[in-house]
């Protein structure tokens, strides 16, 4: 039984509709990945360069994370209010130890994160660029 589920991992990562996360094995598109404390970052660093080399826009819907691929499309999802923003990762972070998923302000204000600044998430991967 073993054997199958890594092989069903394996073929799942080299036909790209997975991702490793860390500490575990493959996350295939579709399903929820690490859900926790969600935060945007500052309109400051509009303009500067992203880790993924595009330009920081506080108004698109944009998000850094630690391990997700660039382009990669994340579902956002406040369970305070049930609403919910698709994403496309373009940076790395966020560097706080208790976050896992910083949010453009628009993508933080579709989903009501604005005023308190941070909030609890559910993500779910969507796709990958892999």
């Amino acid at each position: 039984m073993r054997a199958m589920i890594l092989f069903a991992a394996a073929a799942l990562l080299v036909s790209g509709a997975a991702h490793a996360e860390p500490g575990g094995g493959a996350v295939a598109t579709g399903t929820a990945i690490n859900g926790g404390e969600a935060s945007y970052f500052s309109s400051e660093i509009a303009g500067q360069r992203t880790a993924s080399g595009a330009i920081c826009d506080p108004d698109t819907l944009t998000a850094a994370h630690r391990t997700l691929p660039f382009g990669s499309r994340v579902r956002v999802t406040n369970p305070d209010n049930g609403e919910s923003v698709v994403v496309t990762i373009n940076d790395r972070g966020p560097y706080a130890r208790d976050r896992v998923i910083d949010l453009s302000r628009a993508a933080a204000e579709e989903i009501g994160l604005l005023r308190r600044g941070r909030g609890d998430v559910e993500l779910t991967l969507l796709t990958t660029e892999d």
